[in-house]
């Protein structure tokens, strides 16, 4: 067996081969997979030249607290057919991928993982979560919550892609752990909606100038029931307004709000607390970090202090004590001698990184190993964020 490079001739033996790997069909003409990146995609194969395993990547642009954007390298299409497992197959893949990104010069990859028992020991961690909000209208009466000047324009999905477009790039560069949407996936169509073409409404928010600042993507799935795909807005205030236009719709009997992130203020907005119920509580985005100093010091930071992270990574056979010394909200790390402060896995600093799983959650699990009694407490001083991490992108 061998790792080779795909290339655009490839497209639709690497789809096929990838749907086989979990026993389904892809529907012609595999618009969802038309923004894959086959300059970055990877064959297993066998001795005869017949591809058994695939894995891909898309370049994205991902933002970290403080408002840093980096580029991301965004993990995808992996699998191995069933007559293949358990011979090395994947591994051999995912090591040649990392190296690969290492090579572009990538300072961490991201995923969402199919399967949470796989990715870890590839050095991935769940960093961002998402849950959904069910509200029936019966209990939808608002007791708080401003909304912003402006007015809300009803459009549909076919004759709005550009104000999505704009209006999600905007927000996206605000938010800590959301993913770009580079233009062709919009221009192509290629993803879940609002990002596909699939018939959807639009509620678009416009401020007090006319200029679009927020959008909430829906439809009704089944009787009685109006699903929104996302909602974007440029701030608490927009995200009301959209919320209650939502809530206010006539004929239904319940909204579900898909992909909210954890601070989503929508049930302490409510008159009844208990009306907005949670369900799908789940991991999303994983990190991966492949150089950890220029990742550290890449990112914001909101507290001054210094750790030392003992760091074991063995999927790549590596291991090494960084010194992270924060100051004025920028940071320097350096390989030290001294003692350390936490020893994790590089997953686990894949977790913390961009501020929405708490360190001392992992040393309470026993992920994480703290070496001082205060070095917890610090630890989630240094990593917080300035809110939530989110990531609302599928790919």
């Amino acid at each position: 067996m061998e790792i080779r490079a795909t290339t655009h001739e490839d497209h639709d033996v690497f789809v096929n081969t990838m749907f086989a790997t979990f026993a389904e069909f892809p529907e012609p003409p595999l618009k969802t997979w038309s923004a894959l990146e086959l300059d970055r995609g990877l064959f297993a194969v066998t001795a005869d030249g017949r591809p058994v395993g695939t894995a891909a990547a898309y370049s994205f642009e991902l933002t970290l607290p403080g408002q840093v954007i980096v580029p991301a390298a965004g993990v995808t299409a992996v699998g191995v057919l069933p007559t293949h497992r358990r011979r090395g197959v994947l591994t051999a893949m995912m090591r040649h991928q990392l190296a690969e990104f290492r090579a572009r010069g990538e300072i961490l990859s991201v995923l969402l993982a199919s399967e949470a028992l796989i990715y870890r020991r590839f050095g991935y961690g769940p960093a961002t979560y998402t849950h959904r909000l069910t509200v029936p209208r019966r209990g939808a009466a608002f007791a708080a919550g401003d909304t912003a000047p402006g007015a809300i324009e009803l459009l549909r999905r076919a004759d709005c892609g550009e104000i999505l477009e704009e209006v999600y790039d905007r927000y996206r560069r605000t938010r800590p752990g959301a993913l770009s949407r580079p233009h062709r996936w919009w221009a192509s169509g290629a993803g879940q909606p609002p990002i596909s073409t699939a018939p959807r409404y639009v509620a678009v928010h416009r401020d007090a100038d006319g200029v679009p600042d927020g959008y909430a993507s829906y439809s009704r799935t089944e009787p009685g029931t109006l699903t929104v795909d996302e909602t974007i807005a440029a701030d608490d205030a927009v995200s009301t307004a959209l919320s209650r236009f939502v809530l206010e719709h006539d004929l239904i009997t319940q909204a579900v709000f898909k992909q909210c992130p954890p601070d989503h203020p929508l049930r302490w907005q409510l008159a009844d607390f208990r009306a907005g119920e949670v369900s799908g509580d789940t991991d999303w985005l994983w990190v991966r970090l492949l150089d950890i100093p220029r990742a550290l010091t890449a990112r914001g930071w909101f507290t001054d202090g210094e750790l030392v992270l003992d760091v074991d990574d063995p999927a790549l056979g590596e291991h090494g004590r960084y010194l992270l010394t924060v100051r004025d909200g920028a940071a320097e790390c350096v390989p030290t001698d001294r003692e350390p402060d936490l020893s994790l896995d590089v997953s686990d600093l894949g977790s913390i990184y961009l501020g929405g799983t708490a360190p001392s959650l992992l040393v309470r699990a026993g992920n994480i190993r703290a070496h001082r009694p205060d070095a917890p407490a610090l630890a989630d001083a240094l990593f917080r964020a300035e809110r939530s991490p989110h990531c609302l992108h599928w790919f």
